[in-house]
């Protein structure tokens, strides 16, 4: 059973079924690694599945699939450092697998940044064991995680052995599907003991040689000897129970890696750090001060159910990408630092995260826009090798840039391994250009646009206006052969290669960035314009193409609607009532097609939001400016018989569809919006792709539901030098607030309620915000509040 009270997540009882999912909604993390939320008397089989991930730490290794040399990069699993087994004096050791149990509840404390366990075991003949645990992954010193154990004996008193362990012996193998792949990353595991309390075991990956140090110090009421073996190192004590008394001990951890800055070795820095440390008591000290600073600068009241969601959310959000991530060569890996699915690559969900990111850790938005930077050397070189000039991002990114997009994926269906053509996704870079505007509008940093955003703006335009060739017959710029968001049309029905023409989010987010970087380049400061021109060989010619380009790119239509892609109305109609009836969930109804022998291919089916991200990016306002500036009509009626279209043609196969699809409706159709919004807010607490959160949260989906609050009912926009507001009333979400930090003013507040708008701005020497409504325009000093009614 699950509970939501307050700031606590709480889970009672012990389900086997559930404990992959409550692992991953109880991962304890800091931005630099976080720990899934396994019990630590547990190994990983079946039914747990400790991890504990890096952020960047990857390692890349082939494997043979399918009758296939197929290579893959993967997040590691790093040694576990959970370990902390017992039993009484020569007994078996106790889990909740195979011992009986009272009583057993988990506590997430998402103020505190704590998981508390609570288990009741029952010993026979009247005997008790309770065991009480604390556990963080620190939030101050991003290199610390602490375990506190406390035993309670109950109608007996004996001796309680206890082996506190760092486990090297571990692999990659959280997701099913992937366990024909190699997961066997690390190598030269080695084990040994520092000082009688403190032992260590250091490691490194196959291939990337990464190396990794770990040291555990135990602090126990007795004496603790210690045991090392190859892979693993054991530390054990016995403690001495007495009926009602209790027992306590403290296991404190230290990780680094050869990634981290200002060292010189792993192990030894993690030696010295955990001999450093001070102990449990004081650790939880500077771990909740930390923890507080960030709820403060993130601050979010939403009443009710959805607010404690939003709270888990944000937390989650929060561990993955936290302040310390600005001193880290990382991206946003998908499913956060949780678990092993999609192999913890870099996507276009930061789409989904950055915008939130930007208006209260900007640092750290800045720090994942240096992330795709220092990769555009390689996103140039992949456009060379595909014959493109530009810069062509990847789907999937890791370590390097390079394309990381497996080359087969697995149908669980049917059990066929089959080609993966999403590398064809190359809007990601149209996400990455997205990224870098919003960013810069909300922090106001111009340093940034001129010089890496720039860089990055250009290469993504040149890129685009290079894949566009003119049509003659249509008198327009077409791009080819691409895949959409919508993911489930990789190719046109009996085609021999993959791709799709003109998809319609693909051409307009091209001219839009198109715009943006002709635009950004006649504003830079002359002497940056010559050494942009100089160093990517751009002249007014290829600036007057893009102009060409970015007011001709196609984009079809069909049947009064914009078509997803080119011949997409001419494909056929599902008969969705027979699929529904049939199969129930039919979310991922392209593994269901293709097990009958079918391919979604040939029918008017989405897996997610593809034309309506196009509402989700851009205000109606801007969006229809967009069309305009293509040549194009789109009106509210259109826009909203496009939605309508797609709305009744779409599976909802990612969790990010709710997400966009609650977005758009909120202001096409609003007495639908919120059906939608719920489907986010439940997609990783109820696990509502079916087995897929206990292999990693959704990040973007989370971070989308903040934003949702944060820009998408207030109407928000950071643009032109002000905070343009256009609150849509939602019934079911009427009274909200958020904090937010815009162009050096920290700590905006924002309330609304009964349609009225409370915006105060803390003192300081920042400049006034313009706020900038339908109907009028504000300027509020620092130091100054203001109250203002809004336009029914």
């Amino acid at each position: 059973m699950t509970a939501a009270t307050g700031w606590t997540w709480e889970y009672q009882g012990y389900e086997p079924t559930d404990e992959r999912l409550r692992e991953s909604l109880c991962t304890l993390g800091n931005g630099y690694f976080a720990t899934r939320g396994a019990l630590p008397e547990c190994s990983a089989d079946d039914i747990h599945y400790p991890g504990t991930y890096v952020a960047g730490c990857h390692n890349r290794l082939t494997s043979d699939v399918a009758g296939r040399q197929v290579e893959n990069e993967d997040m590691v699993n790093l040694p576990n450092w959970l370990p902390l087994r017992f039993r009484l004096r020569g007994g078996p050791w106790l889990t909740p697998d195979t011992t009986t149990l009272l009583e057993h509840r988990m506590e997430l404390l998402l103020a505190s940044g704590m998981l508390q366990r609570h288990t009741r075991y029952d010993l026979g003949k009247g005997r008790i064991l309770t065991v009480r645990q604390q556990r963080i992954v620190h939030m101050a010193d991003p290199h610390l995680g602490a375990l506190r154990a406390e035993f309670t004996a109950e109608g007996f008193s004996g001796e309680l052995e206890v082996e506190a362990s760092l486990d090297g012996g571990v692999t990659n193998a959280g997701v099913p599907r992937y366990r024909d792949l190699d997961g066997h990353h690390l190598i030269h595991v080695h084990a040994g003991t520092a000082t009688p309390d403190t032992v260590w075991l250091r490691c490194r990956t196959r291939t990337s040689d990464i190396r990794i140090g770990m040291a555990a110090r135990l602090t126990s009421d007795a004496l603790v000897t210690v045991r090392n073996r190859s892979r693993r190192t054991t530390q054990h004590t016995v403690l001495a129970l007495t009926d009602g008394g209790t027992c306590t001990v403290d296991k404190i951890v230290a990780l680094h890696t050869s990634r981290d800055p200002a060292i010189s070795d792993p192990l030894h820095a993690a030696l010295d750090r955990v001999g450093r440390a001070p102990g449990f008591d004081d650790l939880l000290t500077s771990h909740f001060t930390a923890w507080d600073q960030l709820w403060r600068r993130a601050a979010l009241e939403v009443a009710g159910e959805p607010g404690h969601i939003l709270r888990l959310h944000l937390f989650h959000v929060l561990q993955t990408l936290s302040p310390h991530t600005a001193d880290l060569d990382v991206g946003v890996p998908a499913r956060g630092l949780h678990g092993e699915a999609y192999r913890g690559h870099v996507f276009w969900d930061e789409l989904f995260v950055l915008p939130f990111l930007n208006l209260h850790f900007p640092e750290v938005a800045r720090a994942l826009l240096r992330y795709r930077h220092r990769r555009l050397e390689q996103a140039c070189t992949s456009a060379r090798a595909a014959g493109r000039r530009g810069a062509m991002y990847p789907w999937q990114s890791g370590s390097d840039g390079r394309e990381e997009t497996q080359q087969l994926h697995l149908n669980p269906r049917s059990g066929r391994w089959l080609p993966d053509y999403s590398r064809l996704q190359f809007h990601v870079g149209s996400a990455i250009a997205y990224n870098v505007w919003q960013y810069c509008e909300a922090s106001g940093d111009t340093e940034f646009l001129h010089t890496k955003g720039a860089e990055m703006l250009l290469q993504i335009a040149r890129f685009w206006a290079d894949a566009a060739g003119y049509d003659d017959d249509i008198g327009r710029y077409r791009i080819k052969g691409v895949v959409g968001p919508d993911e489930y049309h990789d190719a046109y029905p009996g085609a021999s290669s993959p791709g799709l023409d003109d998809n319609a989010y693909t051409n307009v987010t091209a001219a839009w960035v198109l715009t943006r970087a002709v635009q950004l380049i006649e504003a830079l400061p002359e002497p940056r314009r010559r050494e942009l021109a100089e160093r990517t060989g751009l002249d007014a010619g290829e600036l007057e193409q893009w102009e060409e380009v970015s007011r001709t790119l196609h984009v079809p239509f069909h049947a009064g609607v914009i078509s997803q892609f080119d011949g997409y109305g001419e494909l056929a109609e599902l008969p969705w009532k027979d699929y529904r009836e049939r199969y129930g969930d039919i979310r991922r109804l392209d593994r269901i097609l293709e097990a009958e022998g079918d391919t979604v291919n040939r029918y008017q089916a989405s897996k997610q939001a593809d034309v309506l991200m196009l509402g989700y990016l851009f205000s109606p306002a801007e969006l229809r400016g967009l069309f305009r500036r293509l040549g194009l009509t789109l009106d509210d009626d259109i826009w909203h018989r496009t939605v309508d279209y797609y709305l009744h043609r779409t599976s909802h196969g990612s969790t990010l569809s709710g997400l966009v699809h609650g977005w758009v409706l909120a202001r096409a159709r609003r007495a639908e919006a919120w059906k939608f919004c719920q489907e986010a807010l439940q997609g990783d607490i109820a696990d509502v792709q079916g087995g897929t959160t206990g292999e990693g949260i959704h990040l973007g989906a989370m971070a989308g539901t903040l934003d949702l609050v944060q820009r998408g009912l207030t109407g928000l926009e950071t643009r032109d030098g002000a905070l343009w507001l256009d609150p849509v009333p939602l019934p079911e979400l009427s009274a909200y607030g958020f904090a937010l930090r815009y162009q050096g003013n920290w700590g905006v507040r924002l309330h609304l309620e009964h349609g009225e708008l409370d915006i105060s701005v803390p003192s300081s020497d920042a400049s006034p915000i313009e706020v900038r409504l339908p109907d009028r325009t504000v300027v509020i000093e620092p130091g100054e509040s203001a109250r203002l009614g809004l336009p029914d």
